[in-house]
């Protein structure tokens, strides 16, 4: 009999055991899940901060080809620009003989795109181009900011062209203020007049999209 209990006793201890393998062999794809949903949110968080805009690119490039078939098309930009009469407000900041250049160039620039410029006194102005100019010396250089306020008739902003332009200083003593304007070449005005009204032209043509 006490033979027969040990057997018994040994058969439930087997059954036992057994019956832990089976819960292991449930726990471990219970276990496996949590690092699959964790690797799931992690790149649901991380992908908000950093993996999204990659994300957002990669689908706009495969989607890009659809959406910017459109604004390629150069006689939808140049319809646009055909219609665009543009006035140049006079240039804040900069002196009489570097804004002579940037504006002659402005306007040369202005035609080649295809472009109407307006006066002051014109009803059909489309758009109004402000000009805003510093100059910062670093050494024997002088760099030229400027910042293009883009407004419509009525006086709302519509777009802004900011950037700089680096340019080696005649004047060895230019300093900030009026001086470092004689250290500024024509050469660099009409740089960033034709860099200002090919942004202008390229903001308008990703318009017609």
């Amino acid at each position: 009999m006490r033979r027969s209990h040990v057997t018994t006793v040994s058969l439930l201890v087997a059954l036992a055991l057994a019956a832990c393998t089976n819960a292991k062999d449930v726990l471990e794809p219970s276990a496996i899940t949590p690092p699959a949903t964790s690797t799931q949110t992690l790149p649901a968080t991380s992908g908000n901060t950093a993996a999204t805009v990659p994300a957002g690119p990669a689908t706009s490039t495969s989607g890009a080809p659809a959406t910017a078939a459109a604004p390629v098309t150069s006689a939808q930009s140049a319809a646009i620009l055909s219609k665009t009469r543009l006035q140049i407000a006079p240039i804040v900041g900069a002196s009489v003989e570097a804004a002579t250049p940037l504006t002659a160039e402005l306007q040369t620039r202005a035609r080649q795109r295809g472009i109407t410029l307006a006066g002051s006194a014109d009803q059909t102005v489309t758009h109004v181009l402000k000009g805003y100019f510093s100059t910062m010396s670093e050494g024997a250089d002088t760099t030229v900011i400027y910042v293009w306020d883009v407004y419509d008739p009525a006086g709302n902003r519509l777009h802004r062209i900011n950037g700089q332009q680096k340019a080696p200083s005649v004047n060895s003593g230019g300093s900030a203020g009026g001086d470092s304007w004689k250290g500024i070449s024509p050469a660099t005005m009409q740089a960033i007049a034709d860099q200002t009204i090919d942004q202008f032209a390229a903001w308008l043509g990703g318009k017609a999209g």
